[in-house]
């Protein structure tokens, strides 16, 4: 508990330097992890060999070095969100495509944000100028970073966070009263409440409740993609047009369109996708572990 409360009052040190200075110090940091932090590291490397089989062990390990630097520069900049007002979030965060998300927002809406490492930055981003919002969330195993996150997310305007464990059925009532929904729906959570659909080309278990919630709340899908820039100079928010004939009839073709899209934004920025996740530790009936 005191080494947390150290790195707290560390991060909130650091969060008045110039952003260009943490973006320095968390790419630092990162190279630093990278060596260091052989368990995660090996986790990485086994997603990026199944994903990119195409690429050298060269370009894979020189994608997963720039990802644990992102990364650490992410956490870094999450002092921000923490402790800094909303001129100053507002002034680091930036929109691309808000006219999709202006003509969308009052109507049942669903922000589709894949695990890149801006999203907090994004989402937060979001509740400083527009409410209310809905998400859900996982407990962080440290209560006192926990207790951090639950402040950041809800800080500004009308935003209610939902435990994982509630299931869906709180959000479509915040939705049903207005709220936009921020949905996270890239991620391994076991074989409940998941289908098998091909993510660069690999069967992985994803959860089906992105077309479920849409149907059920009558929601539109819009994508919203966070990335960081380069050199300290803060992230962008990008809204990408509404899907349309989503969802359909097919709720595994719902979920297969969805891991493509995120799939093409991968490729666009892959040192900014969260690959030290086990995202297929699931495995259909019958196949090996991929992870040790």
């Amino acid at each position: 508990m005191i080494a947390s409360r150290l790195g707290i009052f560390m991060l909130w040190l650091i969060h008045w330097l110039p952003l260009a200075l943490q973006a320095r110090i968390g790419n630092a940091l990162g190279a630093l992890l990278y060596q260091v932090a052989s368990k995660r590291r090996k986790i990485g490397a086994i997603n990026l060999a199944l994903c990119f089989p195409e690429w050298s062990q060269a370009q894979r390990d020189t994608v997963l070095r720039r990802h644990f630097q992102a990364m650490t520069r992410a956490a870094i900049e999450h002092g921000e969100l923490w402790w800094s007002d909303r001129q100053r979030i507002n002034r680091i965060v930036k929109f691309e495509g808000l006219t999709h998300f202006q003509a969308a927002f009052g109507q049942p809406l669903i922000l589709l944000a894949p695990h890149f490492i801006g999203l907090d930055m994004g989402g937060i981003r979001l509740s400083t100028e527009f409410s209310p919002f809905v998400s859900m969330y996982s407990h962080l195993k440290n209560p006192l970073f926990d207790q951090l996150m639950l402040h950041a997310r809800t800080r500004f305007g009308q935003s209610r966070l939902v435990s994982r464990h509630e299931g869906v059925r709180p959000l479509i009532k915040e939705m049903k009263q207005g709220a936009a929904l921020y949905y996270l729906p890239d991620q391994d959570f076991g074989a409940k409440d998941a289908v098998f659909a091909p993510f660069f080309g690999i069967p992985a278990a994803t959860v089906n409740a992105l077309p479920r919630i849409a149907n059920l709340a009558g929601a539109k899908i819009m994508p919203a993609v966070t990335r960081q820039l380069p050199g300290g100079k803060g992230y962008v928010l990008q809204f990408y047009p509404p899907w349309d004939n989503f969802p359909s009839d097919d709720i595994t073709a719902d979920v297969t369109r969805m891991n493509r899209f995120i799939e093409d934004r991968v490729r666009e920025m892959p040192e900014q996708y969260f690959w030290l996740h086990k995202r297929f530790k699931t495995r259909p009936p019958g196949e090996a572990k991929l992870y040790p």
